[in-house]
């Protein structure tokens, strides 16, 4: 079920010196709800775009926790959140201090802070994502950069932030890769597991993506063939995007999502090659889709999606709508390879390289996803000729009483 929620006046908050302001925004939810496993919820919240930063904040903390009573999620109950910034070296410091990077009553949170300026010309945006009505759940956080959710057997490692964090020395973006992922591959080793076995899903941000993509890309295809991901086995679904941390002279910076605890059953690849070529043709090394199937729900993963076609070519060049048109299609083709639908769509998060394109394709958005939770912000995409990427997960219902719970 989604819903968006609009708030009247709201007066005396007490933020610092703010007595008053209008917290109006921009909030959508969307739950899938099952008596067990428990519910699962993503939260899009967007605070107004006329006032300041400190304010911005403080609406955006009032409407979130709004939200969250109206939702009935406890404290604790958040597993992920996720701040779009429109400039990261001035605005996490103070981020830090607000209670969106706060863990919760001692609960933990994972948390990615990524520069990319939300269109809706808010200076930020956040997708959070909250686990309620499951009594197993239980969270710990091993470092700054990694959490851990245990649930029903399995655990779910969220890692964020991972970067060189380094403002006083630039190092190859080839070498910032690998260190990227040896950070994550070491992480896994020390709780049993393998890139190659149990990483579900990275997102991998470039700064300046024109020049630094196909660096990314190379070590990446290293590392891979070093951990024995290759395209007779599988790679990971991933997003490479226009991205920025808050350190000067990291050029790489690196979310991922890994599963502990897998049954090999569970997993499956996503593909439709009436629609889209392998990515092994173009010699990147990703999935487009994972599906991710449990007794009573399949998760699925949505890799960065564009308008290209089943050669490997960009669809309709230099026209924006057409190719949001063509990327959605092709998600909509992934999803039904996993047995599911756009309806099914928890969130998307779109990236447009021009910023003037925002009116149209939020008009489009509107007309074809009323009711999907989503967010665009400003990212350019790995080729000049993309004007837009889109990328989402979905969850669907899946009745195999012989696979592990969610």
């Amino acid at each position: 079920m989604a819903a968006t929620f609009w708030a009247p006046h709201l007066a005396a908050i007490n933020h610092g010196s703010i007595l008053s302001m209008d917290c109006s925004g921009r909030v959508i939810t969307k739950s899938f709800k099952r008596s067990t496993g428990g519910s699962e919820h993503y939260i899009i919240v967007e605070p107004p775009a006329d006032l300041g930063l400190t304010e911005q904040v403080a609406c955006l903390e009032r409407r979130y926790d709004e939200t969250r009573q109206e939702l009935g999620l406890p404290a604790g109950s958040a597993v992920f959140r996720r701040l779009f910034v429109s400039d990261a070296m001035n605005q996490i410091p103070l981020l830090r201090h607000s209670r969106l990077t706060a863990d919760e009553d001692g609960s933990p949170v994972a948390l990615s802070l990524i520069q990319q300026p939300p269109l809706s010309r808010t200076k930020l945006s956040l997708l959070a994502y909250h686990v309620s009505g499951a009594p197993d759940l239980s969270k710990c956080r091993l470092t700054s950069r990694h959490v851990v959710v245990e649930k029903n057997g399995l655990a779910h490692l969220w890692t964020t932030g991972l970067c060189p964090a380094s403002d006083d020395k630039l190092v190859p973006a080839t070498q910032q890769t690998r260190q990227m992922f040896d950070t994550l591959i070491n992480t896994l080793d020390g709780l049993g597991g393998t890139l190659r076995n149990n990483c579900v899903r990275t997102w991998i941000y470039v700064k300046d993506v024109d020049v630094f993509y196909n660096d990314m890309v190379t070590s990446r295809r290293e590392l891979f063939l070093e951990q024995g991901l290759s395209a007779e086995t599988h790679f990971i679904a991933s997003t490479g995007i226009e991205g920025a941390c808050a350190h000067r002279f990291d050029i790489v910076t690196m979310d991922a999502y890994s599963i502990l605890g897998l049954a090999p059953q569970q997993v499956s690849y996503l593909n439709d090659f009436d629609h889209l070529c392998p990515t092994k043709d173009y010699n990147v090394t990703f999935e487009r889709g994972t599906r991710i199937a449990y007794a009573d729900r399949a998760h699925l993963f949505i890799s960065g999606t564009a308008s290209i076609d089943s050669a490997g070519q960009v669809v309709h060049p230099g026209n924006v709508s057409r190719q949001f048109d063509r990327a959605l299609d092709n998600v909509e083709a992934l999803l039904r390879a996993g047995s599911a639908e756009l309806s099914t769509l928890m969130h998307l998060i779109v990236y447009l390289r021009d910023p003037t394109d925002h009116p149209r394709i939020k008009a489009a958005l509107s007309e074809r996803l009323p009711g999907v939770p989503t967010i665009i912000v400003q990212g350019s995409v790995c080729r000049p000729e993309w004007l837009v990427e889109v990328e989402g997960m979905a969850i669907a219902d899946n009745e195999d009483p012989a696979l592990p719970g969610f």
